[in-house]
């Protein structure tokens, strides 16, 4: 059971109304990286996990993403609300109410008009959010790796919002949002150091002849060594041949078939087969004739 505390986790103080600003605000709200996608995924891993740590700790910060996403959405609503008013009230001409929503090349004025200045759900770019965000798999040395990822995407993010606005409230909240990602990536992380064994993720081992392996498939200037293909810690692998069939078969394909699938294929491939001796006039062809055609009446 939740239940809602009007008291931000962190203070939000705008400076001014900055309708694109908010834009790019809701990359954090509905976006791939931002806190609504974040706290779904650990919710949604909460709920199938059996380890009592691991889902108090999950719990514990998809909650506290929802408390993100409503500073964010604050930010946003802030950001939107001379604009909000404005476009409500028409208290500018059409050209220049449109020019302060439009900005610099922004697109506030699709989200102003569509959802009156309120924190969408959707991306910076009007992408509306989806649960294909969430790329939980339920296995937890996988998922929590996801999650250290998440959490330092999520942190990059929140550094570009902070290089583009000079706000000074603004950056304040967004860098409180920016160190609470740091600090889930450590728990997250130390969940996971704290599975023994947690490489590879699941259960089943790799086939030993092929897992530390490097296959050297992009050959030519570049090509550079180090400790992720040195032999010290892989069989390197660069002779072209030896990258195909590495199970030392003829690298080609099968399957067996029961007589009447043999047959009805062939009866398929005899009514489909291609003539190669034809050479049939095509829509080219003739486009191309009537465009020699053309120039000759001209001439």
């Amino acid at each position: 059971m939740f239940a809602h505390n009007k008291r931000l986790q962190y203070s939000v103080h705008v400076s001014e109304a900055n309708p694109a600003l908010a834009n790019l605000m809701l990359e954090q709200f509905g976006g791939p990286q931002g806190e609504l996608a974040a706290a779904m995924r650990y919710f949604t891993q909460a709920m199938a996990e059996d380890d009592p740590g691991r889902k108090d700790m999950l719990l514990d910060i998809a909650t506290e993403e929802l408390s993100h996403l409503e500073v964010i959405g604050t930010i946003v609503a802030m950001l939107n609300k001379g604009a909000k008013g404005e476009l409500a009230e028409a208290v500018d001409e059409e050209a220049e109410l449109f020019r302060k929503l439009q900005g610099a090349g922004n697109s506030s004025h699709v989200t102003q008009v569509l959802f009156g200045g309120g924190p969408a759900l959707i991306n910076s770019g009007g992408q509306l959010w989806t649960a294909g965000y969430v790329d939980s798999i339920g296995e937890p040395t996988a998922d929590l790796r996801s999650n250290i990822a998440a959490e330092a995407r999520a942190k990059i993010v929140y550094e570009r919002l902070i290089n583009v606005t000079d706000d000074p409230g603004v950056k304040d909240a967004l860098g409180f949002l920016m160190t609470r990602e740091i600090a889930h990536q450590q728990s997250f992380e130390k969940a996971l150091y704290a599975i023994q064994p947690n490489f590879p993720p699941g259960k089943l081992p790799g086939k030993p002849e092929f897992a530390n392996v490097y296959v050297n498939t992009s050959q030519g200037d570049g090509d550079m060594r180090g400790s992720w293909n040195s032999d010290e810690n892989f069989n390197y692998v660069t002779d072209r041949e030896a990258h195909l069939a590495m199970d030392g078969g003829d690298g080609l394909s099968s399957v067996k078939l029961s007589a009447g699938q043999v047959e009805t294929l062939k009866q398929m491939a005899a009514r489909t087969k291609s003539d190669p001796k034809s050479d049939p006039t095509t829509g080219a062809d003739l486009g191309a004739a009537d465009a020699d055609a053309a120039k000759k009446k001209k001439r």
